[in-house]
């Protein structure tokens, strides 16, 4: 009985791990996605047949399919590898797209990889169709769920491991009859609840749970896609897009401290002390920006003992204003009632907008919701890599220019981290911080050295970041 039991149990082992194999042999639509937006969606466009920095991805699979598997693997996972390699295929698509390269993405699974793949040919072939009022168009990307293949396969498996477990049953009855002993078989209740199983249950369990903790601790506080709802609906397309203003005008701090800092309201004031209706909003937001710094848009001038005015005396003063201007704008004596309803909404607006339960009082700093959120054993230097490394603030916040609302970019992963420092070049030309990396200047004279990448001036030293 021993030696059946034991049976049972490595029977369980071999269902389970079969099972998980099976899973994780299946592409992922949703993980896909998740991919292409984390490693892949900078470069290359979102249709998968248009060009972009990077080629058009769809038809990736037939146009590797002379090679083995792995080689596109490869070729995805660190193209100049295999361009140093001699790889014919890899040699040949270099000779096209030189002098840009594909950045390593070394950490990406098999697994990860056929999804990304199954999700390119997804977006192209199975895009869904919706009706936009004039008629059926396609809006190019479909989002399939394989939920239904998991679960029909675990029902699948769940009918052979009774077909087995009934098997084993009945040939362990058989061979105690050929021995003249006494069979007394489990039922299948039994077995299921003997201590083999449920103890094997337990431990599956525990490895989830531990999975599923450790992965969310990984995760916690890099929300990719973030895009919360602010004080102010401050327009990064309007401000940074469509009238040019330079990121730092703003975020100062960048280019000379560890934090790009948020802006003051004295800095919003350099342009709203001349622009006082927003092209979208009209008075909604920007009076908010006066409220918060007690700046009388009606007389032009600052409040004298502005912290010490009640809300009653703020509202007096800020209804005048957006009242005056609603019936300007609308050629009117004095205000109607929708007028009226609309100064009560901006009023009310200001108020749920510059309050909450600590800070009770209108005068006092915007409190911004913060999007971009590192651990706190990581540092990250803004100057170091706007005034040194010279990066473009696009480079990790995504084209702020075109956010209405702004939303997190980049993964801000330690790999998405370790990637850029691989595959990031040093311009060593005409920056005198690196003058004392000597031995490398004489390397690139003398031919020795094509490049120098972060990673070469210590850009992977674990103290760099986690000190």
């Amino acid at each position: 009985m021993i030696y059946n039991h034991l049976k049972l149990k490595a029977f369980f082992t071999v269902l389970l791990f079969t099972f998980s194999l099976s899973l994780s042999a299946q592409p992922s639509f949703d993980e896909g996605k998740a991919t292409f937006k984390n490693y892949c969606a900078q470069c290359h466009a979102k249709d998968m047949q248009s060009d972009a920095t990077g080629p058009a991805l769809y038809g990736a699979e037939e146009r590797w399919a002379d090679y083995p598997r792995e080689d596109l693997y490869a070729w995805i996972r660190n193209s100049q590898k295999m361009i140093a390699s001699g790889h014919p295929r890899a040699v040949e698509l270099w000779a096209e797209y030189k002098p840009t390269i594909m950045t390593a993405m070394d950490n990406l699974t098999d697994a990860e990889i056929e999804s990304v793949l199954f999700y390119i040919k997804d977006v192209v072939d199975n895009p869904p169709v919706v009706n936009n009022g004039a008629g059926l168009v396609s809006t190019g990307v479909a989002k399939q769920s394989n939920g239904w293949m998991y679960w029909l396969l675990l029902g699948v498996l769940a009918i052979l491991a009774v077909i087995l477990t009934r098997v084993i049953g009945n040939l362990n009855k058989i061979a105690a009859e050929k021995d003249g002993t006494a069979y007394q078989g489990k039922t299948l209740l039994e077995t299921l609840t003997s201590k083999g199983v449920v103890g094997f249950v337990i431990f599956g369990l525990v490895v989830l749970g531990g999975y599923t903790t450790v992965n969310n601790a990984v995760g916690l506080g890099r929300q990719q896609g973030y895009a919360p709802e602010q004080p102010i609906k401050f327009s990064h397309e309007t401000h940074a897009g469509l009238h040019k203003i330079e990121c730092q005008y703003c975020h100062d701090g960048a280019r000379r401290s560890k934090h790009a800092v948020i802006p003051a309201a004295n800095t919003c004031m350099n342009c709203h002390k001349a622009i006082k209706e927003g092209s979208e909003y009209g008075t909604a937001e920007i009076t908010k920006i006066y409220a918060s710094i007690g700046y009388d848009p009606t007389t032009n001038g600052y409040i004298e003992n502005y912290e010490n005015k009640s809300e009653d005396e703020l509202k007096a003063i800020y209804t005048k204003w957006i009242g005056d201007r609603y019936m300007n704008a609308n050629s009117l004596d004095q205000l109607d009632k929708e007028g009226e309803r609309v100064v009560d909404a901006q009023w009310n607006g200001i108020k749920s907008s510059l309050t909450n339960e600590q800070k009770t009082k209108i005068q006092g700093p915007i409190e911004w919701t913060r999007i971009h959120n590192l651990p706190d054993h990581v540092y990250f230097n803004h100057a170091q890599h706007v005034s040194v490394g010279k990066l473009e603030c696009q480079e990790c916040h995504g084209k702020v220019e075109e956010m209405k609302v702004l939303e997190q970019h980049a993964p801000l992963s330690m790999g998405w981290c370790i990637n850029c420092h691989r595959q990031t070049e040093v311009q060593f030309g005409d920056n005198e911080y690196y003058n004392s990396y000597v031995k490398y200047h004489e390397e690139l004279e003398s031919g020795d050295r094509d490049k120098v990448t972060v990673e070469d001036i210590g850009g992977l030293e674990c103290q760099k970041c986690h000190y």
